[in-house]
């Protein structure tokens, strides 16, 4: 079965620490010759992902750099979704990327492509971004566009075949307002037409006819989304090469989501060659307009969806990470090394999406959905 969306968005995010691409480079500075080796493995909500990935960067003559990664995502889901209407799967996901930077004076361009396998879902990304100091390099402006062509299958269904045409423009205004503090300033609009909703989920509606109350069709999404979301950040440097961060994210789309993202985390160094952080994180957001747990009866409007990730939701995110930093012996070629483990706990509530496994209950009587995850992130860092 393919991974649904926000599985998708997941197995994404738990490399993003590590598999950045050359468009989050800063204007005028080229990334350092580095080569990333990671384990990364999350456990919560009946699912399951795991897999290594890789990435190494090189530049040359001071103006040129290269990337290249490779990532996998090994799924097994016996998620709420899964189990109240289909069956466990196993699936495994593959991406590979590669990018080029040019820097000119003050000003750096960057390019990359990606490619995202699994049997009934591959999606090809190609991104552009320009990013430029100014004001005595206290000031970086950074504008990005990226696009995705996405094509959409279904499982024992040869017939079935569908395109999503996803867009990304990005606006990225950093600062530096004083010897300790640095601020930062990001605008987003996304872009999405085709087939938006997973062609395995169902919705259910009330039907009387049926012993336990209702019945199930397939989801049907609206063909376009446009999404907004602007964020502001700031870290600060302490006396004793500590620092605070914090970011703050707010996000609206026409499917009628708003949410907030608040986020803290500190960094503190201990001795020359360990360093510990903790962040938490909270996030909540209100349900799509065409979303329900339950309808009154079958098409009960033209758009239907019970996607959890649609819901009236909130998550709470507890992260502790530690770093540790050393020469490997007799490699003279590695200038230094780390060694990385971060640990995330996430406790996810959905405030009108029932679980469903409970039987002999009345529709819309079943208790609310929530579970807890885990994810933990472990790489090895080279920098030649």
């Amino acid at each position: 079965m393919q991974l649904n969306p926000a599985t998708r968005r997941l197995a994404g995010v738990l490399a993003a620490g590590l598999l950045l691409g050359p468009v989050s480079s800063l204007a005028g500075v080229l990334p350092d010759d580095r080569a990333d080796l990671m384990y990364h493995y999350y456990d919560g909500g009946g699912v399951e992902i795991d897999g290594p990935s890789v990435l190494v960067r090189k530049k040359f003559a001071e103006k040129y750099a290269v990337s290249a990664s490779y990532y996998v995502d090994m799924v097994t889901s016996a998620s709420i979704d899964v189990v109240t209407t289909a069956s466990p799967y196993s699936e495994e996901r593959t991406q590979y990327g590669f990018g080029v930077e040019y820097l000119r004076g003050k000003v750096t361009y960057a390019a990359s492509f990606s490619n995202s396998s699994e049997n009934d879902y591959e999606s090809d990304t190609a991104s552009f971004s320009i990013s430029q100091d100014m004001f005595g390099d206290l000031t970086t402006v950074s504008l990005s566009f990226s696009r995705a062509w996405d094509d959409v299958t279904r499982r024992g269904d040869s017939v079935f075949s569908d395109q999503i045409d996803r867009r990304i423009y990005a606006v990225d205004i950093s600062q530096i307002a004083s010897r300790k503090l640095v601020l930062g300033l990001s605008w987003e609009t996304i872009t999405e037409e085709g087939f938006l909703n997973n062609p395995y989920r169902q919705v259910r509606y009330v039907d009387p006819a049926e012993a336990r109350g209702y019945s199930y069709d397939p989801e049907r999404y609206p063909r376009t989304r446009t999404g907004n979301a602007l964020a502001a950040r700031a870290r600060y440097f302490l006396p004793y090469r500590a620092a605070l961060q914090g970011e703050y994210r707010w996000y609206n789309d026409t499917w009628g989501i708003d949410s907030s993202t608040f986020e803290v985390g500190y960094t503190h160094p201990i001795g020359e060659r360990w360093t510990f952080d903790a962040h938490l994180r909270y996030y909540m957001q209100d349900a799509a307009d065409f979303y329900s747990d339950l309808f009154p009866f079958r098409n009960f409007q033209n758009f239907l969806a019970r996607d959890k990730e649609l819901s009236t939701m909130d998550s709470l995110t507890l992260g502790v990470g530690i770093s540790y930093e050393f020469k490997v012996p007799r490699v003279e070629f590695l200038d230094k090394a780390t060694v990385n483990l971060k640990f995330d706990r996430i406790q996810f509530n959905y405030d009108d999406f029932r679980d469903l496994r409970p039987t002999g209950l009345a529709p819309g009587t079943e208790p609310l959905y929530s579970f807890d995850a885990n994810v933990i992130r472990l790489f090895v860092s080279g920098w030649f």
